[in-house]
């Protein structure tokens, strides 16, 4: 009888399980992502090794060692775990089941960094830098009693290999760890990985298509990269087609996205480490920033940051000091491509209304037509912050379709959603909705011509002329009026907020001009 998913997934979580002695659960993915994914190497390459015995039993005899290692590695291995402690009496290969059999042995944390970077070294191409940095090997971290107890609970999943169980199921399996990890661990978790419903609803947005390239500036585990090739299979297109491409500044959390992507049966991806403010690591040959069809992201909110003294992505200004949240987005739009580049982001409310430099980019953005659309979140979606957040959609220069141009479309979904147990989730309905308000036709007043019912959501195409009259402030609440009920959510006070604190701002702004003209000073300004 086959192993289901979830006997798969609870046989991880009791592996999971046993690091609670250890460590606090925010630490479990560094110990549990490397151990799953030298499991799923060492179990596919024995796979592998016992097919290439049994078609070959009647040639091996006559072939030298290396002839026999030539054969199987052109035939049949896709990467090689080699031995370690080469010619002593400790030599062994590198592999899960070896390891495991020198499991009441002193020094299983050695052994087991020994067999990780041995992987890496051995191949470069493919595993550099890709199980971290392994500080979770060390007695004085995680003693070897709980680290046995971790494999010898982990051994007793499936063989983890193709002929044994799809990649459908090894990658869900992965993002299950991924999610428990979030569900758990609160914060520190969440700011690896985004909601599948949250990732699911821009990727339908941005639609990508067969041999596009997909970018995320800040990639995490690589979920928004993943939920992309999975759209496209989904809908019966060649995922395998796509380019994938990330860059996380955390080397442990990189390490977490290359093993997530290999997981789910992806090779066509490069990720790189840095900072991508700072360093960016996509590159054309000129040295300028490389472009790529589709660009999604969801960084990390008002991140201070060391703002440019002169780049080529700042446009409008300089993002201030304080908050990285535009420079994120420059960086996006000039990643996109000129031709058919389209960029989806979430970020908190802030970014719509603030003053300062930002509002001298929003202008811009919007003077430049590059903004499509913004989409109000619901509060309390994501792991490591409760504020709601919207999506902002840019299209490259010149590329909206003619009805959509020199105007930006507003969609409040702040209502939708579902209560789960620590946070709400948008549902299926939710999403397919949100999708279907995107691709609204709009009537001269800017009113969806064919509304959905009750179950449409409440959206308007607004000029950039009416935008500009607001000063460039993008508050959803001001172009969308929202019913208030007896009981007010988070998001309706905080529209309600931000377009009073504009307001009150320019009131002031007004105020001071004319005091200023009678010769009246002393005012705080």
């Amino acid at each position: 009888m086959a192993v289901t998913q979830q006997e798969i997934e609870s046989r991880l979580w009791d592996a999971a399980d046993e690091l609670r002695v250890a460590m606090p659960e925010a630490q479990y993915s560094s110990v549990m992502f490397p151990l799953m994914f030298w499991k799923y190497l060492s179990d596919s390459w024995d796979h592998q090794h016992a097919q290439f015995l049994v078609e070959n039993k009647d040639l091996l005899d006559s072939l030298s060692a290396e002839e026999a290692h030539e054969i199987e590695y052109r035939d049949y291995q896709s990467f090689e775990i080699p031995l370690i402690y080469r010619g002593t009496v400790q030599e062994r290969r590198a592999s899960w089941s070896s390891i495991l059999a020198t499991i009441t042995q002193p020094g299983l944390g050695k052994r087991v960094r020994a067999s990780l970077q041995a992987i890496e070294t051995a191949n470069p191409d493919k595993f550099s830098r890709l199980f971290g940095s392994m500080t979770w090997t060390s007695e004085e971290v995680l003693s070897g009693e709980v680290l046995a107890a971790v494999m010898q609970a982990m051994d007793r999943v499936p063989e983890m290999h193709e002929g044994n169980m799809s990649h459908d199921v090894l990658g869900g399996a992965y993002e299950y760890l991924l999610k428990r990890f979030s569900d758990g661990s609160g914060t520190r978790a969440g700011q690896f990985f985004t909601p599948r419903e949250v990732v699911e609803l821009i990727v339908e947005v941005l639609d990508p298509n067969n041999y596009e390239s997909v970018y995320d500036p800040a990639c995490g585990s690589g979920g928004m990269l993943i939920a992309s090739a999975n759209l496209l299979k989904a809908r019966g297109k060649r995922n395998y087609t796509l380019k994938l491409y990330g860059q996380e500044a955390v080397a442990d959390t990189a390490g977490v996205a290359r093993m997530n992507l290999f997981m789910h049966n992806l090779t066509q991806f490069q990720i790189e480490v840095g900072d991508t403010l700072k360093d960016p690591r996509f590159k054309k040959p000129d040295g300028s920033i490389a472009q790529f069809d589709v660009i999604l992201a969801n960084p990390p909110y008002s991140l201070k940051w060391k703002p440019w003294t002169k780049d080529p992505r700042t446009i409008g200004a300089v993002a201030p000091q304080s908050s990285a949240d535009w420079a994120f987005v420059q960086h996006m739009i000039a990643s996109m491509d000129p031709k058919k580049g389209r960029a989806g982001v979430v970020l908190p409310h802030g970014v719509l209304f603030r003053s300062g430099q930002e509002s001298v980019i929003r202008r811009r953005v919007l003077d430049d037509d590059l903004l499509e659309a913004v989409i109000g979140l619901p509060a309390n979606l994501f792991y490591n912050t409760t504020i709601p957040t919207a999506i902002l959609v840019f299209r490259a220069a010149g590329t909206k379709a003619p009805e959509r141009q020199r105007g930006v479309l507003f969609i409040d979904a702040s209502k939708r959603f579902a209560k789960a147990k620590n946070r709400n989730v948008l549902t299926v309905a939710d999403i397919a909705d949100t999708v279907t308000a995107y691709h609204s036709k709009f009537d001269a007043e800017g009113n969806p011509v064919d509304p959905d019912g009750d179950r449409g959501l409440a959206t308007r195409f607004v000029s950039c002329a009416e935008i500009a009259e607001n000063a460039y402030d993008l508050n959803i609440g001001r172009y969308i009026k929202q019913a208030v009920g007896p009981q007010e959510d988070l998001g309706t006070l905080i529209d309600a907020y931000n377009i009073a604190r504009a307001e009150r701002q320019k009131a002031e702004q007004r105020m001071f001009a004319v005091l200023a003209g009678a010769g009246i000073e002393g005012f705080d300004e």
